[in-house]
């Protein structure tokens, strides 16, 4: 192999070393591990890996390794592949940051909407029922009702988040913030 080859070769993992460690230093966003953004970096310049593959990689061990790499599945930034003639499982890195960050921001804002919502509607319940009662003072209705109208605000931002939610899913959200924008 030549010399400019091989300096070649190491610009090349060396630019490609950059990325990673941007990519690990920012998945924290996404509630993973320091262990698992390192893994899910160094997977997205590969096809495919398997567990032993990225250990070696990697230097984790495999209940580590396995471990980072169930997390991943679970919020979609990797999957498990089929390579045949292999017994190995083979996992690959989602390359679509788009389809990354809609998976799971809209997971987790769907979650989050829908707990909140369902609390709201059981504390509402409770404020009226308290409202409603002939044994409540002025004091205790008063504060029961600027309580149940300050739930019924925040409301809007939920349902608010559900319409992100379902702009997203649907694409149209690209009309307003088109995916192709140049600096």
């Amino acid at each position: 192999m030549s010399e400019s080859t091989e300096k070649s070769r190491i610009k090349i993992e060396e630019a490609k070393d950059k990325v990673i460690g941007a990519i690990a230093e920012t998945m924290d966003l996404y509630g993973v591990t320091p262990a698992a953004a390192n893994l899910y970096a160094t997977m997205y310049f590969e096809d495919q890996m398997t567990l032993d593959e990225m250990r070696e990689e990697l230097g984790m061990s495999k209940p580590s390794m396995s471990t980072s790499v169930r997390r991943l599945q679970e919020i979609k930034m990797v999957k498990k592949t089929f390579t045949r003639g292999s017994r190995k499982h083979t996992y690959a890195a989602e390359k679509n940051f788009f389809r990354s960050f809609m998976a799971f921001y809209c997971q987790m804002w769907e979650r989050e909407a829908k707990m909140n919502l369902d609390a709201i509607e059981e504390a509402q319940e409770d404020f009226i029922d308290v409202i409603k009662d002939s044994s409540s003072t002025p004091e205790i209705v008063a504060q029961a009702k600027g309580y149940y109208d300050q739930l019924e605000e925040s409301k809007t931002y939920y349902h608010w988040l559900e319409d992100l939610v379902e702009s997203i899913r649907s694409g149209e959200i690209f009309e307003f913030l088109p995916k192709d924008q140049q600096d």
